[in-house]
């Protein structure tokens, strides 16, 4: 049961609900921003309504089927959860419907800690996200940093949220969620952050500010 849930959550996280609007209103997010088939890159080619849509798509898709399954009991604290409640996470990273390619999996990853937590992890994470965005704005004399410290932002994040983890005395199974979606963003975010810790940010498309899905 526990690889027939894992393979039904990879699916629901695969669905590119941002890329499907974007081709909706004619828009490739393949040529907007850095290419990412994200939300924030469907707001900047479609504008805040579309982009919205897509955040809260993509979140619910992380969030709905997982919660079901936790709060109805399905589900319990054992290493068969950590496989299925990472799945929508990989699903949406490497997506079979974009031949494996795939969003930087942030909206995705706040519904999936929204389930596992009820909403606890993902606050968490929202508040060290804007900490951290805080810091590089005042390292910068509140000027936008740039899209590369963006990638390092979203990847430190996840890094400090085992702080919180450790803290509350989450499972083991909980911690093997954490440590996919680290990698999986790592991997996601790893032309950004080589970019930023290089000093070559001119390499990635600046069409727009911000974070993308």
């Amino acid at each position: 049961m526990i690889l027939w849930l894992a393979v039904a959550e990879f699916l629901c996280g695969a669905l590119m609900f941002s890329y499907w609007l974007g081709k909706l209103v004619r828009k490739d997010l393949k040529h907007v921003g850095d290419g990412n088939p994200g939300a924030f890159n469907l707001w900047r080619a479609a504008g805040y309504r579309w982009g919205l849509a897509g955040i809260l798509l993509d979140f619910l898709k992380g969030y709905v089927p997982l919660a079901f399954l936790v709060e109805s009991g399905t589900l319990g604290l054992d290493y068969g959860m950590t496989f299925v409640a990472a799945a929508p996470i990989l699903g949406h990273a490497f997506s079979p419907f974009l031949k494996f390619k795939g969003g930087k999996a942030i909206a995705v990853t706040f519904g999936v800690w929204s389930a596992l937590t009820r909403f606890e992890a993902a606050l968490v994470y929202a508040v060290i996200l804007a900490v951290l965005l805080a810091a590089f704005s005042f390292y910068k004399k509140g000027k936008y940093a740039s899209r590369e410290a963006d990638g390092l932002q979203v990847v430190a994040g996840m890094a400090l949220l085992s702080i919180y983890l450790l803290a509350a005395g989450y499972s083991l199974a909980i911690w093997g969620v954490w440590l996919v979606n680290l990698l999986v963003m790592a991997y996601a975010n790893r032309q950004s952050i080589r970019s930023f810790l290089t000093g070559k940010g001119g390499n990635l498309p600046r069409s727009g500010d911000g974070v993308t899905l």
